[in-house]
C-alpha cells in the first residue's frame, strides 16, 4: 500500500482521482457544476485552486493549502466533505450504493516553479490526451478558458498568467504544447 502524504500548509498540490474501477463519475454537466460548486464550498475555505479538469472518470485539481491560521480545522476533513457529498449525491441521483472514489485521493507536492507551470499544461491537455476531443482549449470542464477570460471566477487565475510572465505568455505555452501534442 502507498503511503499518503500528509497535505502541508502554505505548500502547492497536484490533487487527483478517479472513479473507483476507473467508473463513470461525472456522467452529464449538471454533475461537473455540482464538483464545482462543492469544491468551491469544501475547498477554497481552506485552500487556493489555480487550475482544474474535470473528466468522465478522473479530475486534476491544482491548489496551494492556506496557512493554519485560515483554515480553521483539517484541510483532509474538507476534501473528504466534498467526496463525500458528491458520492452521495450522485448515487442518489442514479440509484446506486457504494462507493464513487479510488481509495483516498492522490497527491503530489509541487516544490518546483517549472514544474508547476508544465503542471499547468498537463491538466489542462488532459482531454486532448485522453482523446475526449481533439483540442484540449475547446473542453468545457477545465479552467484553461477560465484562466483566459475577465469574468469573475474563484480561480487564482492573475497567479497563474503571472506565472507565465502574462497573459500572451500562458497562451504561447499552451499553443507551443498543443503543437508538439499534436505530433505525437
Amino acid at each position: 500500500m502507498i503511503k499518503t502524504i500528509p497535505l502541508e500548509y502554505e505548500a502547492y498540490y497536484h490533487i487527483y482521482n478517479r472513479g473507483n474501477n476507473s467508473e463513470i463519475i461525472f456522467r452529464e454537466e449538471d454533475n461537473y457544476l455540482y464538483f464545482l460548486k462543492l469544491l468551491k464550498k469544501y475547498i477554497s475555505p481552506v485552500a487556493d485552486i489555480f487550475v482544474y479538469c474535470l473528466l468522465n472518470n478522473h479530475f486534476h485539481l491544482l491548489i496551494k493549502i492556506r496557512g493554519e491560521e485560515h483554515c480553521g480545522g483539517s484541510v483532509e476533513k474538507s476534501f473528504s466533505n466534498l467526496f463525500n457529498a458528491y458520492a452521495k449525491a450522485f448515487n442518489k441521483r442514479y440509484d446506486r450504493t457504494g462507493k464513487l472514489f479510488e481509495e483516498r485521493f492522490k497527491r503530489r507536492k509541487i516544490e518546483d516553479e517549472e514544474y508547476l507551470t508544465e503542471l499547468i499544461y498537463y491538466i489542462h491537455s488532459n482531454p486532448q490526451k485522453h482523446k475526449v476531443l481533439p483540442d484540449f482549449r475547446d473542453y468545457p470542464y477545465s479552467s484553461f478558458n477560465s484562466i483566459l477570460s475577465d469574468r469573475a471566477t474563484s480561480l487564482k487565475r492573475e497567479e497563474v498568467i503571472k506565472w507565465f510572465d502574462g497573459l500572451s505568455g500562458f497562451k504561447e505555452y499552451h499553443q507551443k504544447k498543443y503543437e508538439d501534442l499534436k505530433r505525437v
